[in-house]
């Protein structure tokens, strides 16, 4: 009898048991003697009988054992950022434990297309983790509402109807500011993530900056500003990548009146400003001071080390999935706001003599 045609039924009948019996042989739990679970697991083996299909079970418990994580991009770019990397790390091995699987769904290529992929309207997920770039008229957000979908916000807009995961970006944007101000830097520009889904790239107009609806980049952008200062040139970039960084580097730094200093809203974005700064003959800090946010191990950077605000990845990552598992236990959770912490490297320093 071969694995695709035998069922349940036969391996009961192999093993001279119930079906109802053979069942709960499998399921690990229950009213069994061990000897009967073995034997029915041995007719099952002898007939090439790999056990119930999982799918079923799963919707008897009314579960599919999903968790849909909506990553706001298109994998190849976020798998380039180890900040996703490290918190997807945390997130899985959470998960994992629990017996929860996780389907990945990507943010849209470009502008062009759908906000809201075809996934999330069909997907079986028990739970939606929606990672960053959340705003409070969100396509996807109005999608999981519909579909009664419990999710967990990760550093967007709180909201009262969704689980809400977070860092103090705000707070470590005020310090890191703070830091260069102290160091004398009057003239300070800042590089931002992406403002919205279009991803474009340059230096903001006011229009522009009065239309960012991606709360990560609005609050770290409001954290330069509530410490005091207004930045020479806002340089807005399609998405938090070295290159990206880069370009905007050779761009700030070429101007007759270039900025002494640079704020940027990622550790990635700061090194591809580093390095623009090489490239031009510039020294960092002597020339230009350079800051970054998320406290990454850059060591190809050397011999240089960034000025950051540290977040704790993993720690972020372990509090989704603990949410996650509140949500699932019928819990509401509350909204968890984890610190971040200053480092201060080699690439901040005081202001150029003369400028």
């Amino acid at each position: 009898m071969s694995a695709q045609r035998t069922t349940l039924a036969d391996v009961a009948a192999s093993a001279g048991v119930s079906v109802s019996t053979a069942s709960l042989a499998f399921s690990g739990s229950g009213p069994i003697a061990d000897a009967t679970r073995s034997r029915v697991l041995a007719a099952a083996r002898s007939l090439g009988y790999a056990g119930p299909n999982p799918l079923g079970r799963q919707l008897r418990r009314g579960r599919s054992g999903i968790v849909g994580v909506i990553m706001g991009d298109v994998l190849r770019r976020a798998f380039r950022d180890p900040v996703a990397v490290q918190v997807l790390d945390g997130l899985t091995g959470t998960l994992g434990p629990l017996g929860l699987g996780v389907l990945l769904i990507p943010g849209p290529q470009d502008p062009s297309q759908p906000a809201v992929d075809p996934l999330l309207e069909s997907a079986a997920m028990d739970v939606a983790v929606q990672m960053w770039g959340g705003t409070t008229d969100d396509p996807v957000l109005e999608m999981l509402r519909r579909r009664g979908t419990p999710t967990v916000l990760v550093e967007g807009t709180p909201q009262p109807d969704v689980a809400a995961v977070g860092i103090d970006d705000h707070g470590g944007m005020i310090e890191l500011t703070r830091h260069v101000l102290a160091l004398g830097h009057t003239r300070i520009a800042t590089v931002t993530m992406p403002f919205d889904r279009d991803r474009s790239e340059g230096a903001a107009d006011p229009v522009r900056l009065a239309a960012i609806s991606w709360e990560i980049t609005r609050r770290r952008l409001a954290g330069v500003t509530d410490a005091g200062v207004t930045p020479t040139v806002v340089w807005e970039t399609p998405a938090s990548l070295v290159e990206h960084g880069a370009t905007a580097g050779r761009a700030l730094l070429s101007q007759p009146d270039r900025p002494t200093a640079i704020v940027c809203q990622s550790d990635l974005l700061a090194s591809g400003v580093v390095l623009a700064a090489r490239e031009l003959g510039l020294r960092v800090p002597q020339d230009v001071s350079v800051a970054g946010f998320d406290g990454l191990d850059l060591p190809w950077l050397a011999p240089d080390v960034l000025t950051s605000v540290a977040q704790p990845l993993a720690e972020k990552g372990v509090a989704i999935g603990e949410t996650v598992a509140e949500l699932l236990a019928g819990r509401t959770p509350e909204p968890r706001v984890l610190p971040v912490q200053l480092r201060v490297g080699t690439t901040t320093g005081p202001v150029p003599p003369g400028s």
